[in-house]
């Protein structure tokens, strides 16, 4: 069985007080939260202290981006030394935010998984379509593009590590959400795809987050469901009660 995972991403939210201040509230709740993996996802300034704050606790931190470069004359990028030098140990790639706003192609996301790889940091790959293509049925396609482009030279033993996260672009920050239908197919789909591509003992290994407007009304339906194995939760982790309540209803 693998194990659950909820991922609480910040993105541009909370400095580094506050991040501290949440991240020892939501510690409080950490007994309710048995059998489940938690982790903090803030921003580049606060990961150091959010590390700092949940040492030697069960709780991981992750950063939401990373350079594709290990170093070099880039000027305002994070490499991934540098974020695992700060004490993430998980870093979020290719979010659909990172991918409409700033450009970044699955050949991006192949050079950032490989930077993050390299420093050893858990990779979290979002992949998923948007409204148009979602409409025009070209859902599967977009994610076997989308797998085969971003995973692309990785082993078996690679992927079996990973984190891949389902976000339909459509639910991000819009209050819909895919139904559990809806995610139950594309995330069976994944599954199928990783297994095609990589064995069948790396494609369970794998675990496969859905990250769509997740609230805690909707939460136990979605875990439910066979090749879900966690959250990547926006909006709502930024209240540590919210988010608290969403991993308590996360069960199997």
């Amino acid at each position: 069985m693998r194990t659950l995972l909820l991922v609480a991403n910040w993105k541009m939210h909370k400095g580094v007080q506050e991040a501290v201040a949440y991240t020892r509230a939501l510690l409080t709740q950490a007994s309710d939260f048995k059998d489940t993996e938690v982790v903090i996802a803030p921003s580049f300034t606060a990961i150091a202290a959010v590390a700092e704050a949940a040492r030697a606790t069960r709780f991981g931190v992750s950063a939401q981006n990373v350079a594709a470069d290990p170093e070099g004359a880039f000027t305002g990028e994070v490499s991934a030394s540098m974020i695992k030098d700060a004490g993430a140990t998980s870093v979020i790639i290719g979010h659909s935010e990172r991918r409409r706003m700033y450009g970044e192609t699955d050949t991006i996301v192949n050079r950032k998984l490989r930077a993050a790889r390299a420093v050893g940091l858990r990779p979290i790959v979002c992949i998923g379509e948007t409204l148009d293509e979602r409409e025009g049925g070209r859902t599967f396609s977009v994610i076997d593009r989308q797998i085969t482009g971003g995973l692309d030279g990785f082993t078996a033993d690679d992927v079996a590590g990973f984190v891949m996260a389902y976000e339909p672009v459509w639910a991000i920050g819009t209050g819909r959400t895919a139904t559990t239908a809806e995610a139950g197919a594309v995330h069976e789909h994944i599954r199928g795809r990783l297994r095609q591509g990589f064995g069948a003992a790396a494609s369970e290994r794998c675990r496969i987050l859905y990250g769509g407007s997740v609230r805690a009304d909707i939460i136990q339906g979605l875990m439910a469901l066979p090749d879900v194995d966690g959250a990547l939760v926006g909006g709502n982790s930024l209240d540590v009660g919210t988010f608290s309540e969403i991993v308590r209803r996360a069960r199997r």
